[in-house]
């Protein structure tokens, strides 16, 4: 049927979806090696421990379990992520914590409660799709500050904020402080707190995603943006801290986490309410269990230790395969290499040579508002193991002769 014989809201008339989970698609071909999905390595996964966290979850309350829950989230899993942030440096309580599905639910409440069509948004850039696409269906007027290889650009970002028609302001700011999703970068101590003065002069609440933060193998540990507010008067209630256990347990559980301050956390609430009523309860008490055995602190060491040398590989065939044609920044943590063609080669062409050679990325416009780079693209050295790392350089090495 014509999709013009329905009256479609305007941002699904024509919506685009996610350029990443288009690729998907070559997943399936025989051989393929890629480096395209933000995916954690399914070979890193806990599953002994997760399985047992399974059957003792059931059996300790199959009720629990299978019955409706509270939609701010199970009162035991919140303690256990409030013990697991107050090991990150935030000390908080139960009380602080709303259990999302996925840290992406928690972007989505954030949305629907702080933006209407034409409110001003402001992302880093590049940064994560997902949010680009959330705040675009939302009708946001996106605008976007440059980062580098220290975060985001947090003098751009005065400028920008200084610009804004009088009486007008931005709403909120998203970012990956962390092991930024796609560049890899870590915005430094010192940009934290000038962003976090600049989130209390302009009333600009800062949407701190932390994904990634746990997967360090290199460098020294930078608090992160919610624990800093203790140092900066007034910065507590401007900053939202998103958390999850996607990359450092396991996807499938789909256990996200908003931690905010209390006019926003009892919006969210109400939001969540007619989104999912609440957060799958078997999943929240495997969660819990798998938490409270202390079992993920014992294998973080190998998820970051397996990072570490994957990552290690990936910087090692790139130079070996393709010294002259890439520039990149090698990160200290995370799960991706930020790189970009060189001579003005288009990374967007290329890749369908790539899918030719059996290996794959993501372009770096996936990641991009406006002007994108076209050289630009991501490496993610998460999935892949080392040896296939080093023969998916070398494809991409046959992909550029071509």
């Amino acid at each position: 049927m014509d999709a013009a014989q329905y009256d479609f809201a305007a941002p699904f008339i024509e919506p685009q979806g996610s350029p990443i989970r288009e690729l998907f698609k070559y997943l399936g071909r025989p051989g393929m090696i890629s480096f395209a999905g933000g995916y954690p390595s399914q070979d890193l996964f806990d599953r002994r421990g997760i399985g047992r966290a399974l059957r003792q979850a059931y059996e300790a309350d199959p009720v629990a379990c299978l019955q409706y829950g509270d939609t701010r989230g199970a009162h035991g899993l919140r303690t256990s992520l409030a013990r697991l942030m107050g090991e990150r440096g935030v000390h908080c309580d139960a009380d602080n914590v709303v259990v999302t599905t996925g840290s992406q639910q928690g972007f989505d409440l954030l949305i629907r409660m702080m933006i209407q069509p034409g409110d001003t948004a402001i992302v880093e850039e590049p940064a994560y799709p997902a949010a680009i696409q959330a705040l675009r269906l939302a009708g946001a007027n996106l605008l976007t500050v440059p980062v580098d290889a220290q975060g985001i650009d947090v003098e751009r970002l005065e400028a920008l904020l200084q610009t804004l028609p009088k009486g007008g302001r931005a709403k909120l700011l998203y970012t990956v402080p962390t092991f930024a999703n796609p560049t890899g970068a870590t915005l430094s101590a010192a940009r934290r707190v000038a962003l976090l003065r600049l989130a209390v002069a302009h009333r600009l609440l800062i949407v701190e995603d932390d994904p990634y933060g746990e997967l360090r193998f290199g460098g020294e540990a930078v608090p992160s943006l919610l624990e800093l507010t203790k140092t900066v008067e007034g910065a507590p209630d401007w900053v939202a801290y998103l958390g999850s256990l996607s990359k450092i347990v396991a996807p499938g559980l789909r256990i996200g986490w908003l931690i905010a301050p209390d006019a926003i956390q009892r919006r969210a609430i109400v939001a969540k309410q007619v989104g999912d009523l609440c957060t799958a309860p078997l999943l929240q008490e495997v969660a819990r269990h798998y938490l409270d055995s202390g079992a993920l602190a014992r294998h973080m060491g190998a998820i970051c230790g397996a990072y570490r040398l994957r990552c290690e590989a990936l910087v090692n065939a790139l130079q070996q395969f393709l010294p002259d044609e890439l520039t990149y920044t090698v990160p200290q943590g995370g799960m991706f290499v930020w790189a970009s063609l060189a001579q003005g080669k288009d990374a967007t062409v290329l890749l369908r040579r790539a899918i030719e050679h059996n290996v794959m990325y993501v372009p770096g416009s996936a990641f991009y508002v406006r002007h994108a780079d076209p050289g630009a693209m991501r490496l993610s050295f998460a999935a892949p193991g080392e040896a296939e790392v080093f023969e998916g350089v070398k494809r991409l090495k046959l992909a550029l002769a071509r």
